[in-house]
């Protein structure tokens, strides 16, 4: 620790913090553009300029100087920094107008107005003059893709959005090329962008030079309605934030969570706001003669009720999809049991995963905060980058800091970070177990090594023995101890964990998914979409909110809310409990999933015992209390894993494959977006990049 005085204020600060950092935790504001808490240190803006007493007679940039760099007193005395000296105050003014010379005055008609540290900061701290009457240089738009627009003249050189693609995406898709008055960011042979990443640098920008595409020229942010909520895009469980206006959501931003998403997001999460006004169920359908037609909900439930009754309780099945909120999977479970039914389920058909084994059978158990505590990691049958892309960033930060042996057994693709490619199957998997290759010796050296398991290992007839497996190699190479659980399951669901933590799969002599979809002669969908339904024979009453697969096939439809239309409780990967809230209202005649649920059942003559959400939480939390701890981990008891690796089996040779096919094009939202729709045909090479 280190002892220094900014402004008066005596402070001691760690000595590896720069004065930046210090001048902070004294409580003084440094206005800054291009340094970043998360990004290395470019010291180019020269915004956060101070004078160090006793330093050279000029003033410093306080982001590029460390503490360990500044000298005593004479007489022993701590150093000291100002940030308001006249020196400082006449710095800061000189730079503001420096970077004012050739910056345009589009603040009007700019999507950033509003929003832009360039604005605040001129008021802050620049001046109301500019000696500068040549004429402003201007610099040629470039073509980066459909979701980043630029308006490369209002650049300031911060070079944020370089860092951030070369360092946290991973891939150098943007570069500084020429100088001086000639300096320009460019993506060099001005292609589209492929960084699942990509649209942070919107948020990083300081200024309107990258704004987003979709969003252009829509609303000002004094116009819009923000809702802090989670996103389902994935299982990660991104924090962020849905701005609408009126009933239309307008944007989605991230939301600051250090131990989730820190303050990232993907794309895909980003963008897919334009698919939630997008072919949306608004009232009942009933089909007739082979078509759906209209219906009210009197007559939609009619002939749901009329089925029930001629229908054995055996034979009715429930699924839960991917974007499920635990309230609503409850309700739908609740109903079965009424109707004394045990066939349900919220998995993938052929997956393993089952609470009955223990908590800690199913989770993310390192944590997503906890890939940076691990020192060797294997990622068996997933792709994170796609699966999970804000925790392949966690994974390549980790990378970065040295010292992170990386295997992988599965495909081989591009993660955006070197690794050992151990092979694509179950045999590559059953030689690091028993102690083949080099990686093996790796991970016996290992303290805290991370085996990470994806639902393309486990989505198989194979499933229980991959699982198996995996268990059987973290208990072999010490990855579970009472410090440390390595063993994680890398969900690909929203719905998935918490489905699982209420035990929404089959009761006592219950169908799976697969079977239900073979022999059920009536079947529930709870948004249930990446299903291969074609098979189904029985009758279907789809609960949902795009005219998806589910809704192709179903012989009622029943409108339901979307993530960003309800308040509901979502489960992550790592088994974090987060709640979701309403930013708009559903469409139509569209309602929530659990009071579609409670009014069914109400006409079924089975009533639920709840009447308002608060109620139907109540008993949900009466049942599984850790879900009433929001943002908080309920760690599964360790012995679960080792009853795992108890199971056995016999593996087949099929490779592990990732279940999906496009990263774009995952679920009814994302599938219903133009956007995203523009997004896959230029990354599956079906559009042609040109620029514009």
């Amino acid at each position: 620790m280190t002892k220094l005085i900014v402004d008066d204020n005596e402070v001691e600060v760690p000595d590896h913090y720069t004065l930046l950092q210090a001048c902070e935790a004294a409580g003084a504001e440094i206005p800054r553009f291009c340094y970043h808490e998360r990004l290395s240190i470019a010291g180019n803006c020269r915004m956060c300029l101070v004078e160090v007493k006793g330093g050279p007679p000029k003033p410093q940039a306080s982001c590029a100087m460390g503490v360990r760099d500044l000298r005593p007193g004479p007489n022993g005395e701590p150093p000291v920094v100002m940030t308001k000296s006249p020196m400082v105050k006449k710095a800061r003014e000189g730079v503001m107008e420096f970077l004012l010379i050739n910056h345009p005055l589009d603040c009007p008609i700019c999507d950033q107005g509003g929003e832009c540290d360039l604005q605040d900061q001129a008021m802050a701290y620049g001046i109301d003059k500019n000696r500068y009457h040549e004429n402003k240089r201007a610099v040629e738009d470039k073509y980066i893709g459909p979701l980043v627009r630029t308006k490369m003249t209002r650049c300031i050189h911060c070079t944020r959005c370089v860092r951030f693609t070369t360092e946290v995406a991973g891939i150098s898709e943007l570069g500084l090329i020429g100088r001086g008055e000639d300096a320009e960011i460019t993506t060099y042979l001005e292609q589209a962008m492929t960084s699942e990443l990509q649209g942070n640098v919107i948020d990083l920008c300081p200024v309107g030079a990258l704004t987003s595409r979709p969003y252009q020229d829509r609303a000002r942010p004094w116009e819009l309605t923000k809702t802090e909520s989670i996103d389902v895009m994935d299982a990660v469980g991104s924090n962020i934030r849905v701005d609408a206006r009126g009933r239309a959501v307008m944007r989605i931003l991230p939301r600051l969570n250090e131990s989730v998403n820190e303050e990232w997001i993907s794309d895909k999460s980003r963008f897919v706001w334009d698919g939630l006004a997008v072919q949306r169920l608004d009232r009942p359908y009933v089909r007739k003669a082979g078509k759906l037609h209209p219906a009210s909900w009197g007559e939609a439930f009619a002939a749901i009720a009329a089925k029930v009754k001629t229908t054995a309780p055996e034979k009715i099945g429930a699924i839960a999809g991917d974007l499920a909120a635990v309230e609503d999977m409850y309700a739908l479970k609740q109903l079965m049991a009424a109707l004394g039914s045990p066939n349900l389920d919220c998995r993938e058909p052929n997956s393993p995963l089952d609470p009955a084994n223990g908590r800690a059978g199913y989770l993310f158990n390192a944590t997503i905060d906890g890939i940076e505590a691990s020192d060797a990691l294997v990622i068996v049958g997933s792709n994170p980058r796609f699966e999970a892309s804000v925790l392949n960033a966690r994974i390549r930060k980790r990378f970065r800091a040295g010292n992170y042996p990386i295997a992988v057994i599965g495909e081989k693709a591009d993660l955006r970070y070197d690794y050992t490619h151990l092979g694509e199957g179950p045999q590559a998997l059953a030689d690091l177990i028993s102690g083949k290759g080099d990686f093996a010796d790796i991970l016996a050296k290992a303290e805290r090594p991370l085996i990470l398991v994806g639902q393309g290992a486990l989505n198989r007839p194979d499933g229980a023995a991959i699982l198996s497996q995996a268990a059987s190699l973290a208990q072999g190479c010490g990855a579970v101890s009472d410090e440390w659980n390595g063993f994680s399951v890398l969900h690909t669901a929203a719905a998935r964990v918490g489905g699982l933590d209420i035990g929404f799969v089959p009761g006592e002599g219950g169908l799976a998914t697969a079977a239900m979809l073979d022999e059920s002669q009536l079947l529930f969908l709870l948004g249930a979409d990446e299903l291969d339904l074609s098979a189904v024979s029985g009758f279907v009453v789809y609960i949902g909110t795009h005219g998806d697969r589910g809704a192709h096939r179903a012989d009622v439809i029943l409108p339901g809310s979307a993530y960003s239309e309800k308040s509901g409780l979502y489960v992550n990967t790592e088994g974090r409990v987060q709640m979701a809230s309403r930013a708009v209202f559903a469409p139509g005649d569209a309602k929530e999933d659990w009071a579609i649920m409670r009014a069914l059942s109400a006409v079924l003559g089975k009533t639920l015992p709840f009447d308002s959400l608060s109620q139907l939480r109540d008993a949900l939390i009466a049942e599984h209390p850790h879900l009433a701890l929001l943002d908080e981990i309920a760690t599964g008891d360790q012995t679960a894993i080792a009853q795992l690796a108890s199971i056995g089996g016999d593996p087949g040779n099929d490779a592990f494959v990732s279940p999906f096919g496009d990263f774009y094009l995952t679920n009814p939202i994302a599938r219903a977006s133009a956007v995203m729709a523009e997004c896959s045909a230029l990354h599956s090479g079906a559009m042609r990049q040109a620029a514009e």
